[in-house]
C-alpha cells in the first residue's frame, strides 16, 4: 500500500512506519503525536487500518495550519502549490529566497510548503529569531504539482472527518491524554535542538521530558518514543550517566507486569527484521513498561 507524505521533512519516520506500526496495542481509541512534524506515522496508521482516530499537535504553528489545510482544504493547497512552482521558473534561486523572506512575514501554509520541496534535504533550520532561514537545493525544482497535488489528496481521505489538529505545548497535550488512547512521540532529539541554526522549532527541556514520561507510566497509559539512542559504540544524546539512568527508569519501570526493554533501531545486524531498511543513524525506539505490546514485524533476540 502507497501511503502518502505531501510533508517533505528531514528526520520523518516514513521510512520505519511499519515497524513502529508493529508495536501497536490491538485496539486503542485515538493516536496522539504530540510532535507531529510529518505525521508519518499517523499516516501509516490510517492507511493499514491501524488507528481510525487521530490528534496531530506540534508547536510549530505554520506546520499545523499546513496540516489543516491539507486535511480540510486539499484542492486549495495543491492549486497554490502549483501556482508557486510554477513561478519559480527560469529564477528559481532568486524565487525562493522571495518567497522564504514572505513567508517569515505571514507564516503562510503555502509558502511553508514550497519552502520543505525546495530547501536542502527537506531539512528545516530556524534561526535565533525563529525565522526559517535554510537555503535552496539548487539541484531540483521541488516536487512536481501532480505527484504533491495525489499526495495531498490521498492524506486528506485518509484523515478527514477524524483528525484534530492543534498547536500547544506537548505537556498540554500528554495532560488530557486518556488511558485509551495511544501516544507516539517523535521529539527533538538532544544533538539537533542547539546552535547556530537548530533543525526544531523549538527545543524541549530534558529533565522536564523525562518528568512527563514519568507521568504518563504512573497514568498506565500506552506510548512509543523515538529519541536519542546508540549505534554500535556511538551513543547519541545525553553522556551523562545520571540523565541516562533517569531517562531509562522512566521509561522501563519495575512493574508486576513486566518490563519492555529497550529497542534500538537500527542495530548493526539488520537481518533481526523481516522488514528490508537501510540504518537510521543515532535513533532509538522505546517502550514502557506495564504496557502490552505485540511485535509483529521483529524478530526475537
Amino acid at each position: 500500500m502507497r501511503v502518502p507524505q505531501p510533508i517533505p521533512y528531514q528526520g520523518s519516520k516514513r521510512n520505519i512506519a511499519r515497524i513502529i506500526l508493529s508495536f501497536f496495542p490491538r485496539e486503542f481509541n485515538t493516536l496522539i503525536e504530540p510532535f507531529a512534524g510529518s505525521a508519518a506515522v499517523s499516516l501509516a496508521a490510517a492507511a493499514y487500518g491501524k488507528a481510525h482516530r487521530f490528534h496531530l499537535n506540534d508547536i510549530n504553528k505554520p506546520l499545523m495550519e499546513l496540516w489543516r489545510k491539507i486535511i480540510s482544504s486539499p484542492k486549495e493547497i495543491a492549486d497554490a502549490y502549483e501556482r508557486l512552482w510554477n513561478e519559480q521558473r527560469g529564477r528559481e534561486k532568486k524565487f525562493y529566497f522571495y518567497i522564504r523572506d514572505q513567508f517569515n512575514k505571514t507564516h503562510r501554509p503555502d509558502y511553508l510548503l514550497f519552502l520543505l520541496a525546495r530547501c536542502v534535504k527537506a531539512s528545516i533550520r530556524y534561526n535565533s529569531k525563529g525565522e526559517f532561514n535554510q537555503s535552496p537545493d539548487n539541484r531540483r525544482k521541488g516536487r512536481h504539482p501532480q505527484k504533491m497535488r495525489e499526495a495531498i489528496f490521498i492524506a486528506s481521505n485518509l484523515l478527514k472527518g477524524r483528525t484534530i489538529v492543534t498547536s500547544k505545548d506537548y505537556k498540554e497535550i500528554l495532560d488530557g491524554v486518556k488511558k485509551e488512547d495511544l501516544v507516539y512521540m517523535d521529539p527533538p532529539y538532544q544533538g539537533v535542538c542547539t546552535g547556530r541554526d537548530p533543525r526544531y522549532y523549538m527545543g524541549i527541556d530534558f529533565d522536564e521530558f523525562v518528568e512527563q514520561l514519568d507521568k504518563l507510566n504512573r497514568k498506565r497509559i500506552a506510548f512509543i518514543l523515538s529519541y536519542d539512542g546508540r549505534k554500535e559504540e556511538k551513543k547519541y544524546g545525553s553522556s551523562s550517566a545520571n540523565c541516562s539512568s533517569k531517562f531509562l527508569k522512566s521509561i522501563v519501570r519495575e512493574s508486576n507486569l513486566g518490563g519492555v526493554p529497550v529497542f534500538n533501531l537500527p542495530i548493526s545486524k539488520l537481518n533481526f527484521f523481516n522488514c528490508s531498511l537501510k540504518p537510521v543513524v543515532g535513533f532509538s525506539l522505546y517502550l514502557p513498561a506495564g504496557v502490552c505490546f505485540s511485535p509483529t514485524c521483529i524478530k526475537p533476540f
